[in-house]
């Protein structure tokens, strides 16, 4: 065991470095490269080898002396102020301003690591994003039936400005089964006929809802046959407007419109009674307030004047009844406009666009069964829709044909106002003819 004083060695040299009797650290005294020259010029000029007794130099300010250190040699583990001089506290390495230290710069802000992870985890959620949307808009828009040429329309007039959408509600029992058709009371016809038709122009001076009664007085022009191509000429015949298409279909009906008109129709959309159906019990059913009794056996109508939130099978109840109201298939046709601007309304709403589970039944149900020209995209729909939605909500106008009378019990609509009126959508202004 060593008997000498602690820090020295029997051959007269201070045993620092070499291990100490005490568990205390080794002064920096002790460690010669970190020892602060002495006054009087460092090595040669008083330090080690110079002449003479050489004063201490003054202490910092707040410390003490290294008790039991020999005269003349200054520690600095002992001072009586170490453990305050904050180097135990961890500010050397960082652990002084705690584990944020390395996650936020010295300015507060996010470390440029934490920084490129949000910028990653955004950039992800954008592609995310996209994709669906992408996906999504290939999916609706390979559900759309193109089946209607308006190209095979001839002699048509000129465009104006803004769009003109012809919008049909058929009668069409495609794809319905047995108990489907007597659940909805649409019976089992043959082929399809047009239940309710009407004109939508969209302009920059707010969009018009124009209901066209089936039972319109019209001519029947000349017309190039939609699946032969031959050419029918003009015999001035005059018919309901409904029969045109019961005839050759949506290229004649869009013809007859066109000719008795004088309107240019850009866009062209149909839906049966099927998808009608689905779509609104997709969405949750439709509110709308019923303004009179409405009672009808053939059509499955049973209603008193209030509010109500009708499902598809009521919808249709609602939509189809010409019998027993007062204005007869006008008032018809005002009931028709009138919920289809509700549907379009409650269809094209945050809770439906942005709700998946309420977003693709409804979209499928109505894509499924929607026939549209060869030229509608699926912005020209949404448009189309939104329209519609804007109508409903006081943005528009909302009319039916102006009517002058009746002829063989055909409606015949009143030429002056008809010329006014389409002047006016030609020029995208604002409409200032009334309807019935």
């Amino acid at each position: 065991m060593n008997e000498w004083p602690q820090g020295w060695t029997g051959d007269g040299r201070d045993g620092y470095g070499r291990g100490s009797a005490s568990a205390r650290p080794e002064s920096a005294r002790s460690m010669r490269h970190v020892q602060r020259p002495r006054s009087g010029g460092g090595y040669g000029g008083g330090g080690y080898g110079g002449s003479g007794p050489q004063a201490e130099p003054p202490l910092p300010p707040g410390l003490s002396p290294h008790r039991g250190a020999v005269p003349g040699q200054r520690g600095y583990d002992d001072y009586d102020d170490y453990a305050d001089d904050g180097y135990n506290q961890g500010q050397v390495y960082g652990g002084g301003r705690g584990d944020d230290f390395f996650s936020r710069g010295p300015d507060g802000r996010p470390a440029p690591n934490r920084r490129r992870r949000i910028k990653r985890g955004v950039l992800t959620l954008v592609i995310v994003f996209l994709g669906v949307s992408i996906a999504t808009y290939f999916w609706a828009d390979s559900k759309l039936k193109r089946e209607v040429d308006l190209s095979k329309v001839i002699e048509r007039p000129e465009t104006g400005a803004g769009t003109n959408y012809l919008i049909v509600g058929s009668d069409s029992r495609e794809g319905m089964s047995a108990e489907e058709k007597k659940r909805l009371r649409t019976g089992s016809a043959e082929g399809k006929r047009t239940d309710s038709m009407m004109i939508l122009h969209v302009g920059s001076n707010g969009n018009t809802m124009i209901s066209l009664p089936r039972d319109s007085d019209v001519e029947i022009p000349s017309f190039k046959g939609s699946e032969s191509g031959k050419l029918f000429p003009a015999e001035g015949r005059h018919t309901k407007l409904n029969a045109a298409y019961a005839e050759d279909g949506p290229e004649l009906l869009v013809r007859t419109v066109e000719y008795n008109t004088g309107l240019h129709i850009d866009h062209y959309a149909e839906i049966g009674f099927g998808g009608f159906a689905k779509i609104v019990d997709a969405v949750g059913g439709v509110e709308i307030d019923i303004e009179q009794e409405m009672k009808d056996k053939k059509s499955g109508s049973n209603f008193e004047p209030g509010k109500h939130t009708l499902n598809g099978e009521q919808s249709l109840a609602f939509v189809r009844q010409r019998y027993g109201l007062t204005g007869g298939d006008l008032d018809r046709t005002k009931n028709q406009q009138k919920f289809l601007s509700a549907l379009a309304g409650q269809t094209a709403t945050p809770s439906t666009v942005l709700n998946p589970f309420k977003l693709y039944p409804t979209m499928g149900a109505g894509l499924d069964t929607l026939v549209v020209d060869e030229d509608m995209s699926l912005f020209d729909l949404a448009e189309m829709f939104f329209a519609m939605k804007g109508v409903t909500g006081g943005e528009g106008k909302s009319m039916n044909m102006p009517i002058s009378g009746s002829s063989g019990g055909n409606l015949v609509w009143d030429k002056a106002k008809l010329k006014q009126l389409v002047n006016e959508l030609k020029n995208d202004e604002k409409v200032t003819v009334s309807g019935d």
